[in-house]
């Protein structure tokens, strides 16, 4: 029934029985400290600006997690109403500072498995620079003030969108919309000065893995019979441990910090599988076709200042749409063909 997932059932019994014991995200809430060495993604950072090609740290911290993800996906897992789903799509919540002002704008952007480390800052420049002009710059906003500016309505209309919520009938617009229903949320807190903290895990919405970022510390490491201090990032990450056994959450992160210590696996295809655990054939093709055309109506709307100016666009737009989905139907009747033949 829900827009934003799929349900999990074919878990073993201690899965489904852990989620009713913690029935509440913050019942399950596991937190850990993981300091990464800054040296080889500075280098990295400097190596593609020279090239002319412009690289943040944020943008290989957050592709690591892409590739950890499409991997492990495990990780992309939610609960809700004691029920486990599979994510169907990898969004990233994250607050964007308003220039000049120490308040800020929480939203959310989309990123496609398939994306490498170019892919992936061209989507969060967008998102940043979208979310820094003045006013109410994204859809998150505009629902707050809403619900803010009209007398009685806050609490009735959260009350209201929690119960949809737990149902499973919050509205996909809402959903997508929502910070809270993400992947994961990331706060890179010494982009203020700060450092990490170990952030809650929200009750509301979906989001089962929170991660801050701090201000880099010396941490001394051996090397042979000296000891040396290394320059690390430090992260504070909160999980809900009802996804993924404790194992699991290991090696996830040991393939995080692999990916880490060597960006350059960040570029072009990877090495390791993509795995799409809710997907059947055309599936996923259908829901990307929907959202890189909702997409492209937005880069539309903002590029053209007529509706005379956009109306080309948008009929390329509508007509690659529908290509795409009727790719997507073939994939469909194709895999239902082979299924009966065999």
């Amino acid at each position: 029934m829900r827009t934003d997932g799929k349900r999990v059932r074919n878990e073993v019994p201690d899965y489904y029985v852990g989620a009713h014991l913690m029935n509440k995200r913050y019942d399950a809430l596991n937190m850990i400290e993981v300091d990464v060495p800054l040296a080889p993604i500075s280098a990295y950072v400097r190596e593609k600006r020279k090239e002319g090609r412009r690289v943040s740290h944020l943008g290989v911290i957050l592709t690591a997690y892409l590739r950890t993800v499409a991997e492990f996906y495990k990780l992309n897992r939610f609960f809700v109403n004691k029920r486990p789903y599979a994510r169907t799509d990898l969004s990233i919540g994250m607050v964007v500072l308003k220039p000049g002002d120490t308040d800020g704008t929480t939203s959310k952007f989309f990123l496609e498995y398939e994306n490498d480390i170019f892919d992936v800052q061209r989507v969060l420049d967008e998102y940043v620079d979208g979310n820094r002009k003045d006013g109410d710059t994204n859809r998150t906003d505009r629902i707050a003030r809403f619900l803010v500016n009209m007398p009685g309505l806050l609490s009735i209309g959260v009350s209201f969108i929690k119960l949809l919520d737990h149902l499973g009938w919050l509205p996909k617009a809402i959903i997508d919309a929502s910070p809270f229903h993400s992947s994961m949320v990331i706060s890179n807190l010494a982009s203020i000065g700060t450092n990490h903290i170990y952030h809650h895990v929200y009750h509301f919405g979906t989001t089962s893995v929170i991660l801050t970022i701090g201000v880099t510390k010396e941490i001394p490491r051996r090397h042979g019979d000296k000891v040396r201090f290394e320059r690390c990032l430090p992260f504070g990450i909160v999980m809900d441990e009802r996804i993924c056994t404790g194992s699991y959450f290991a090696a996830a992160f040991a393939r995080f910090k692999e990916y880490l210590a060597d960006p350059t696996l960040l570029e072009g295809e990877s090495k390791y599988p993509i795995i799409r655990e809710w997907a059947k054939p055309g599936d996923y093709e259908k829901l990307r076709a929907k959202r890189v055309y909702a997409e492209e109506k937005k880069r539309i709307a903002a590029k053209f200042a007529t509706k005379s100016e956009r109306r080309e666009p948008l009929r390329r737009a509508k007509a690659e749409k529908k290509r795409a989905l009727a790719e997507a139907r073939s994939l469909k009747r194709a895999a239902k063909k082979k299924g009966k033949q065999e």
